[in-house]
């Protein structure tokens, strides 16, 4: 068993000398730390390599992976097949967004949809007296973020905040289109597919920066 055990000899000779200073207290611990250090020196056996497998988890199918690769890249990866139009996201937006982002997008509570970044716009004169409220209302979503995938990405899966990954694939396409046409990125006659999403040109994307 020592044999196997790297550097107990320097232990128990630590522990000896302890002892002979008179330190019980300290040899008693240092003579658990050297029993704990043997035992996790014999799990290292190669005689015992099924104590050093926990068999946690199982493996996974491709298949099953699938349904959680879900997360939508900038150049329309993962984006799903599915449409929505900027009235039908206004609907749904009123029923669905209204109550936590107000009825425009800018009231707030929760974070801005609409508009450009800071305390003032001359849209919006109110606004300054809002983020005193609410500092969330800053900054908005239209101004900072550089992908509209981005926004898609967000609305299926983690709204509406009472019921996320609740909405359909159109219904995140219609309320995508509609917060772009807030932003007047999108005109009211827009149909919102996977491949005119890509081209939609954000506004922050000039201020990001995309790692190669």
């Amino acid at each position: 068993m020592f044999d196997r055990c790297y550097g107990c000899e320097r232990m128990l000779n630590t522990v000896v000398v302890t002892l002979l200073a008179g330190k019980a207290s300290y040899a008693v611990l240092l003579f658990g730390a050297l029993f704990l250090g043997m035992q996790t020196t014999l799990l290292r056996a190669e005689d015992t390599p099924q104590l050093l497998t926990p068999e946690l988890g199982e493996p996974l199918h491709p298949s099953d992976i699938e349904n959680y690769e879900i997360t939508i890249f900038p150049n329309g990866k993962n984006l799903p097949e599915g449409q929505g139009t900027v009235a039908e996201g206004e609907v749904l937006y009123q029923t669905q967004c209204a109550m936590c982002h107000g009825k425009k997008g800018i009231e707030g509570p929760a974070a801005r949809l609409a508009g450009s970044d800071g305390w003032f716009s001359f849209r919006d004169p109110l606004r300054v007296l809002r983020i005193r409220k609410h500092p969330v209302l800053l900054i908005s979503v239209g101004s900072m973020w550089p992908f509209a995938t981005t926004i898609f990405d967000y609305i299926r899966r983690a709204m509406p905040h009472q019921a996320p990954k609740s909405l359909n694939n159109d219904e995140v396409y219609a309320l995508t289109a509609y917060i772009l046409h807030l932003n007047d990125l999108l005109n009211t006659a827009t149909q919102l597919d996977k491949h005119s999403i890509l081209e939609i040109n954000m506004p922050g994307k000039t201020r990001s920066v995309i790692a190669d």
